[in-house]
């Protein structure tokens, strides 16, 4: 059951209804059942191996069980057995993430054979819910936080329905609270839930997904692409990411919002962004804040000596490539934007401080960044997919630079959506000019969010067009989604999140 299933349209509205209608010391208990179930629909019965189905309830068990006595140990210690306490859970949930990230990579599946040590599942959400866990043991220590005041409260902070999927990470100061306060229905607010989740919705299946048609097409044949070839396919898969994780994430927050819950927003227009620090203050703000205040602060920020910081840069982004995917190809797309990171910060430091530029050096920046970011995403694509070696990626690059005649690249591009959806003319023709349509849509409305809006919410454009424009655009919405749903019928099963694995 997933955010963009038939299932969810009919589960969320009905576990709303409920939820706001119970007295307020039954909302979260009922919120951590219904956390239960969306797990269970995710969790696939193995009957040959039960412990591969156990696993990954094991692991929720453990992190839930580590956190409420820990927890409680850690805001009960004097202050010098505070730091030892953390230290110690850290390490847990990092053995925890690493086993399930890397065993399978590893020789022992081969080499220790059992029921037992199999290759094990990924429990869904992990890299998400551990993060949490591991910033509520430290915030405790740091006494930023004080711990949960009942199970349920803490079971949902860590494995609630609408971030357990790819978040956002969410912190314990942010959420905790609200799991205290009641919540009733109110008109507005769900007003703005349902504006937010059509435009995730929208982004998710009318764009996202039927980018993957002609992703798939690029990179499961790249000797047999030219270079203008590859150069698009790299700038689709950049272009699919955003819209797909942008897209879970505000169908996330619409989620949280029905019920009354505030969550963190996890992307704000970032290909607006004219250098990579203003990138990734914009992109995935989760965890870019997490490594931030978890890893960057604690290193010395830029507090230091001007190398020491330029390494800390480096060293931030290594981490969150290694914490994207556990292949080489992840390892060194954390190398290369730690490099575009720290080259920002040496030749162009006057983009992130608040002082004028014209607006052709911040659009020639905005374009720099994006095509850097595109490039990056060549690992990031083959790092993920079905062959995640260093070769493949050096293979794409070599590529780039074949058979540069754009005068055929109109063909070839009809061509490879004629492979990845089916060869006729007319819904070739459709789908060439139906996803070109969506996209200039996104990108007037982030604009709009940009340059208009400051830091307010996707649907806060929505909700501030004139009334007839309003209604235009949704009427424009549920069109664009029905059509991305035949379209994919017709060619390709829908895909699952970008981030679900993660």
């Amino acid at each position: 059951m997933s955010f963009q299933s038939f299932s969810y349209f009919g589960w969320l509205p009905a576990a709303a209804a409920i939820y706001l209608l119970l007295p307020k010391r039954f909302q979260t208990p009922f919120l951590a059942l219904c956390s239960l179930f969306f797990f269970f629909t995710h969790t696939a019965w193995n009957g040959e191996n039960p412990f591969l189905t156990l696993a990954p309830w094991g692991v929720v068990a453990f992190e839930f069980f580590l956190l409420w006595f820990l927890g409680r140990a850690i805001a009960g210690a004097p202050e010098a057995a505070k730091k030892p306490l953390v230290r110690g859970g850290v390490i847990a949930l990092l053995a925890v993430l690493g086993i399930f990230k890397y065993y399978n990579y590893s020789p022992l599946p081969t080499l220790l054979e059992g029921p037992f040590l199999a290759r094990l599942p990924f429990p869904m959400g992990i890299s998400f819910f551990t993060f949490a866990a591991m910033g509520y043991l430290v915030d405790l220590g740091r006494g930023k936080t004080p711990p949960a005041r009942d199970p349920a409260s803490l079971f949902v902070f860590l494995f609630f329905f609408g971030t357990v999927i790819s978040g956002p990470i969410c912190r314990a100061e942010q959420i905790l609270p609200q799991l205290e306060e009641e919540h009733r229905f109110d008109r507005r607010r769900t007003v703005r839930a349902l504006q937010l989740y059509a435009l995730g919705l929208w982004k998710k299946v009318a764009i996202a997904d039927l980018l993957t048609l002609f992703i798939d097409v690029v990179f499961g044949d790249i000797p047999g692409q030219s270079g203008p070839m590859l150069v698009l396919g790299a700038m689709a898969f950049a272009l699919y990411l955003y819209f797909d994780f942008c897209g879970y994430s505000e169908m996330s927050r619409a989620t949280g919002m029905a019920l009354g819950l505030e969550l963190p927003e996890n992307f704000r227009t970032p290909y607006f962004a004219a250098s990579f620090s203003q990138f990734w203050s914009r992109w995935h703000i989760s965890l870019s804040q997490w490594l931030r205040d978890y890893l960057y602060f604690p290193l010395g920020g830029s507090r230091v000596s001007r190398g020491r910081h330029l390494l800390n840069l480096f060293l931030v982004m290594v981490v969150s490539g290694l914490w994207h995917g556990n292949t080489l190809p992840f390892f060194f797309w954390g190398v290369l934007l730690g490099l575009f990171q720290v080259c920002d910060k040496v030749f162009q430091p006057s983009l992130d401080k608040p002082v004028p530029h014209s607006p052709l050096v911040l659009w020639i920046n905005r374009v720099r960044v994006f095509l850097l970011w595109s490039f990056t995403m060549i690992f990031f694509r083959i790092g993920s997919g079905a062959d995640p070696q260093i070769g493949p990626c050096l293979e794409y690059i070599a590529g780039l630079f074949r058979n540069w005649s754009l005068s055929a690249l109109p063909g070839q591009i009809t061509a490879a959506v004629a492979q990845g959806f089916y060869d006729d003319p007319r819904m070739v023709l459709g789908y060439l000019a139906f996803l070109p349509l969506g996209l200039l849509a996104a990108f007037w409305l982030d604009g709009l969010r940009f340059f208009r809006y400051g830091g307010q919410g996707s649907e806060a454009v929505l909700a501030g067009q004139h009334r007839a424009v309003r209604w235009i655009l949704y009427y424009f919405l549920i069109g664009s989604i029905l059509a991305g749903i035949i379209i994919q019928n017709g060619g390709f099963a829908g895909v699952s999140f970008a981030y679900a694995n993660f």
